[in-house]
C-alpha cells in the first residue's frame, strides 16, 4: 500500500423523501441566491422540478434557472451559466440531475470568480483558487459526480472532452433520493450502471501490492452492482435495488476504494472521452465497448490480477492448470454483463468508423505527459490505443 491523503467533505442526505430538504439544506449552508441548474424536460415530467422549486420557495430561497444541459456537458453552456450567475449575483448552485448536470455546475462554480477562460482549468493551464459552492439533487445513478472532485466538460471547438480534478469541485452536500430515478428509461439506467462499474474496475486494476482491504472494497462494490442491476433491470421501480445502485455509484467514485492503490488506471475513461467528444456517444455505452477490449489487450501484463477479478467478482471457477483461460472467461463475463444491461458491443454500433481510429487515438489526453502515455496499469501510447480500437471495431 502506498501513502495517501484522503478527505471527502461532501455531506450525503440519503433516502426516500430526502429531496424535500433541498431548500432548508441550502439555507443551512449559507445560500440565498441560487442557480437552479438542470438538463431537459425529464425532471419536470417526473415531478422532481416541482418538488425542488416548492422546497426552495418554502425556505425563502431566491433562485434563477438555467436548463439545457446535454449528455457530455458543453463548455458553451458552462460559460452561459457563469455570465448569468455574475449578473444575478448568485452565491450558491444547485445541480438537479445526473453527472452531466453536476459536472456543468462545477464548471460554473469555479468559473464565476475567475477572470480568465474557464476552459483553462480543463486544459491544465490554470488552477482554480476559489468557487461558488455547488450542491446536488441526484436523479441518475451513474457518474458519482455527486461525491467526487471531478468535472468533465466537452468543448465543441475541436471536439475535446477534458476533465478537471480539484478539491473545490466537491459538492457541499448531495441529496440521494432513489425514487427520483424511477422515471428513467432502461437504456439510461444501463449506461449509468456501466459507468459506475468501470469506476470501481479502474481502481481495482492497480500494480500496487499489498492492497487486500481495498481489493475487497472494490470487489464488494462491483458485486453489489452486478447483483442489484439484475434486480433493477427487471423492475426499474424496485426501491431497494435502486437504493443499492445509487449508493454504489457514489462509493465507486468518491475515491475511498482507491486509497493506497497509487491511483486508478482510467485508460477506459481516457479513451471513451475521445469517443464521446468525437461522436457524442453516451458515456456508459462507449465504456461498455472499450473496456472488455482494453482488458483483452492488457491481461497478460498482470495475469494473476485478472484471474482474481474473474474468480472473486464473477465467481468463475479457477482453472489452476490454465490461468489464462480463467482470466479470459472473466473478461467474457463482464462483456455478458454489459450485454445484459443493453449496452452496444462494437464501435460500429455507436457510429465510430475505422477511418477515424487514428485521429481519435491521437487526441487521447496523456496522463503521463513526460512519457506520452495514458493509463496507469499498463501505460498506453497512441499506437496502443489504436490497436484497442481495432479490437473493438
Amino acid at each position: 500500500m502506498v501513502n495517501f491523503d484522503y478527505k471527502n467533505p461532501t455531506r450525503i442526505v440519503f433516502g426516500k423523501g430526502s429531496i424535500l430538504q433541498a431548500g432548508s439544506l441550502i439555507k443551512e449552508h449559507g445560500g440565498s441566491k441560487v442557480l437552479l441548474h438542470y438538463g431537459g424536460g425529464s425532471i419536470r415530467k417526473s415531478g422532481v422540478y416541482d418538488t425542488v422549486v416548492k422546497s426552495l420557495t418554502q425556505a425563502g430561497i431566491e433562485f434563477t434557472e438555467l436548463g439545457g444541459v446535454q449528455p457530455n456537458p458543453r463548455l458553451a453552456l458552462v460559460k452561459e451559466g457563469i455570465k448569468l450567475c455574475r449578473e444575478k449575483k448568485v452565491d450558491f448552485i444547485l445541480a438537479v440531475g445526473g453527472g452531466s448536470v453536476i459536472d456543468s455546475a462545477k464548471g460554473i462554480g469555479v468559473g464565476i470568480p475567475y477572470d480568465g477562460d474557464v476552459w483553462d482549468f480543463y486544459l491544465g493551464t490554470a488552477v482554480p483558487l476559489k468557487n461558488i459552492p455547488v450542491a446536488t439533487v441526484l436523479t441518475i445513478s451513474a457518474a458519482g459526480s455527486e461525491m467526487s472532485f471531478s468535472s468533465v466538460v466537452t468543448n465543441d471547438n475541436g471536439k475535446l472532452k477534458r476533465f478537471l480534478d480539484h478539491p473545490l469541485n466537491y459538492p457541499v452536500f448531495s441529496i440521494l433520493d432513489p425514487e427520483t430515478t424511477f422515471s428513467l428509461p432502461a437504456y439510461q439506467v444501463g449506461c449509468g450502471i456501466t459507468d459506475m462499474f468501470i469506476h470501481a474496475y479502474e481502481r481495482y486494476f492497480t500494480t500496487t501490492k499489498n492492497v487486500d482491504l481495498t481489493d475487497r472494497l472494490c470487489e464488494a462494490v462491483m458485486i453489489a452492482i452486478i447483483n442489484n442491476a439484475k434486480r433493477l433491470m427487471k423492475n426499474l421501480n424496485d426501491y431497494d435495488a435502486a437504493a443499492e445502485i445509487m449508493w454504489c455509484g457514489s462509493l465507486a467514485h468518491n475515491n475511498l476504494i482507491g486509497t493506497g492503490r497509487g491511483g486508478g488506471d482510467f485508460a477506459s475513461h481516457m479513451i471513451e472521452h475521445e469517443l464521446s467528444g468525437f461522436n457524442d456517444v453516451a458515456h456508459g455505452a462507449g465504456l461498455a465497448v472499450i473496456t472488455p477490449n482494453l482488458m483483452k489487450y492488457m491481461y497478460k501484463h498482470d495475469l494473476p490480477r485478472f484471474v482474481q477479478f474473474a474468480v472473486r467478482v464473477f465467481g468463475i471457477e479457477e482453472n489452476f492448470h490454465n490461468p489464462e483461460e480463467t482470466a479470459l472467461r472473466g473478461i467474457d463475463a463482464l462483456r455478458d454483463f454489459f450485454n445484459f444491461l443493453g449496452m452496444p458491443k462494437t464501435l460500429k454500433d455507436i457510429g465510430i468508423e475505422e477511418k477515424d481510429f487514428a485521429a481519435i487515438a491521437g487526441k487521447i489526453k496523456k496522463m503521463d505527459a513526460a512519457n506520452d502515455t495514458t493509463g496507469n496499469f499498463l501505460p498506453l501510447k497512441s499506437a496502443d490505443v489504436e490497436k484497442i480500437l481495432q479490437l473493438a471495431k
